[in-house]
């Protein structure tokens, strides 16, 4: 028997029946068409189909849509605004933190609650922060280079008043 979820992703409502062992990270991709949220390992081990679900990075492989009823959720489509990519996205792009692109959809979002949790980490909390999410072609020092320089980025543009 399937189950109504509502839910807003990326600021929009979006409405489904959905079969009550539906992940949520098959809703975002499959049924809202939002398919930059990743399908790894769905094990919770990789982290490519990281979102933020109400402002906390979660692994949407391991969550049920129907948990995520009158949620809040961000993927990586809603992180840019107005033409402009997030500081963390573009650190990644400016710091070359990224290789094959598989991970990085998770990584980045992983990285923002990294930075909203703390907006001047040093390398070993991002790090830390990020040992949930697995890249295979990195070596995570472009990675933890990126974060580093959104933080700098966000910090700049929060002295300026913008």
């Amino acid at each position: 028997m399937k189950q109504s979820v509502s839910l807003t992703i990326n600021g929009k409502s979006f409405q489904q029946e959905v079969e009550p062992r539906m992940l949520l990270v098959h809703l975002i991709r499959d049924e809202a068409g939002l398919t930059g949220t990743h399908i790894g390992c769905e094990t919770s081990i990789c982290g490519a189909c990281t979102v933020l679900l109400n402002g906390q990075s979660v692994k949407s492989c391991t969550i049920l849509a129907v948990q995520a009823d009158g949620a809040q959720i961000t993927t990586i489509e809603g992180l840019a605004a107005n033409g402009q990519l997030h500081p963390v996205q573009e650190g990644f792009w400016e710091q070359h933190g990224l290789q094959c692109g598989y991970c990085t959809p998770g990584m980045i979002m992983s990285s923002c609650q990294i930075l909203d949790r703390n907006p001047n980490p040093s390398e070993e909390e991002i790090r830390e922060g990020l040992e949930g999410n697995l890249c295979r072609c990195t070596g995570y020092q472009h990675i933890a280079d990126a974060v580093n320089y959104a933080a700098n980025k966000m910090k700049a543009h929060s002295a300026s008043g913008d």
